[in-house]
């Protein structure tokens, strides 16, 4: 048997007065997708625990298995441990954003315009982080390059208690009610006080601004957390396999859970990702013998944070075309028995910008096994009609692999 997690970031949503009062995945062009629910078991499901905050990391986690409530320790750690960071028990990671911020004399009258600075390349971010590390680093203290506008912090010796808002979350809202608050709220809110002074006149913003594109004027530092321990998945589920994801965070649950991941070239975390490769990596892993991929691809998410109406349409509509219709024609001339788990992490809901607790759509497809709870389609509306519902996310994962 194999088994594919399909996971569209954020793909699920509300009603949208651009789409005349449909979701993305009503008007979208999803005939595999349809296919999945209208011969699976298609049904409603709460990924994120009633008090925790509805991220990418509690939510992909509970779809991984891993009840948040249980295993969370963090968003940032989860990204450090992909990064290749070797975090010490004591160790505290932040994620830091390159952001774009709007000018003001006073930092903290600043308007947040930007949270990816124009989807930076990381090729640019690289040398932006690794000049802001020569004046950050101490002994205690360390600035590590990511993908893109994600990067990590590293304090050594340090504990919890720091609340930092995540900037997606305030997208074109003044920053001031949500500067970092807690223990090490002085010494975050001066790094990112001297990131903006740092950033401004260094030579890739200026050319950014010259080009017309968002400036990495600033750092935010948000989603602490410690070293995580995670079952293995193999030990937990009894199947091997990998994680494939243009995200930190995502392959850094799957190596925590003992999952290989793997580096897709041209996947960006945007809608501008490389389908096509994401695809073929899935097929290789099949094909290489893995009984497990749990696919990831964060476009929807991104498109829903920018507001981006037709992009997360056609992301979902990408995801359909270009990664389910090779996987499946392959699973099925395979002559293996199969399984697909396709659902979202979290809703990402195009008109608040931000992720939201709601339960959301999934179907959990059998090659060899007639559907309980088939639907008409793949839809907000049409999953909820059949009235299945899973209300711990951590539960699919044993519903998958039964």
């Amino acid at each position: 048997m194999k088994y594919l997690v399909m996971l569209g970031d954020g793909m699920a949503d509300r009603s949208v007065p651009e789409l005349s009062g449909k979701t993305p995945l009503e008007v979208a062009n999803i005939p595999n997708m349809d296919f999945l629910a209208q011969n699976g078991d298609t049904g409603m499901v709460i990924t994120v625990p009633i008090g925790m905050p509805p991220g990418s990391d509690t939510a992909n986690l509970s779809v991984m298995g891993y009840a948040p409530d249980i295993y969370y320790t963090g968003r940032s750690p989860l990204e450090a441990v992909s990064m290749g960071i070797d975090l010490a028990d004591t160790d505290l990671a932040f994620r830091c954003n390159l952001v774009t911020i709007s000018h003001t004399e006073n930092y903290q009258d600043a308007v947040m315009i930007d949270y990816s600075a124009g989807e930076i390349s990381t090729a640019e971010s690289n040398i932006l982080i690794t000049y802001l590390n020569e004046e950050f680093k101490t002994q205690a203290r360390n600035l590590y390059a990511g993908v893109s506008y994600r990067h990590c912090l590293v304090l050594n010796n340090a504990q919890t208690g720091t609340d930092c808002t995540p900037p997606h979350d305030i997208t074109l809202k003044p920053i001031k009610e949500h500067l970092p608050k807690g223990r090490y709220a002085d010494e975050i809110l001066e790094l990112m006080i001297r990131s903006k002074k740092l950033l401004e006149k260094h030579p890739i913003n200026i050319a950014r601004v010259e080009k017309g594109l968002n400036p990495a004027n600033s750092c935010w530092f948000w989603g602490e957390g410690t070293r995580p321990a995670l079952t293995a998945f193999k030990e937990k589920f009894g199947v091997s396999g990998r994680v494939i994801s243009a995200v930190d965070l995502i392959k850094g649950i799957g190596l925590c859970a003992k999952l290989n991941s793997v580096d897709v070239e041209g996947a960006t975390g945007t809608v501008h990702t490389n389908f096509d490769g994401k695809a073929t990596a899935c097929i290789d892993a099949f094909k290489a013998g893995d009984d497990f991929v749990y696919l990831h691809v964060e476009a929807p998410d991104e498109c829903g944070h920018q507001h981006d109406v037709q992009g997360k349409v056609r992301s979902v509509e990408l995801i359909d075309e270009k990664i389910l219709t090779p996987i499946l024609s392959y699973l099925r001339a395979s002559g293996e028995d199969f399984k697909v788990l396709l659902t979202p992490d979290h809703s990402t809901p195009l008109e608040t910008r931000t992720h939201s607790s709601e339960a959301i759509p999934f179907v959990i497809y059998s090659s060899n096994t007639k559907p309980t709870y088939p639907a008409l389609g793949y839809t907000e509306a049409l999953a909820k009609e059949t009235g299945y519902f899973v209300p711990v996310g951590s539960g699919l994962m044993e519903k998958l692999i039964d």
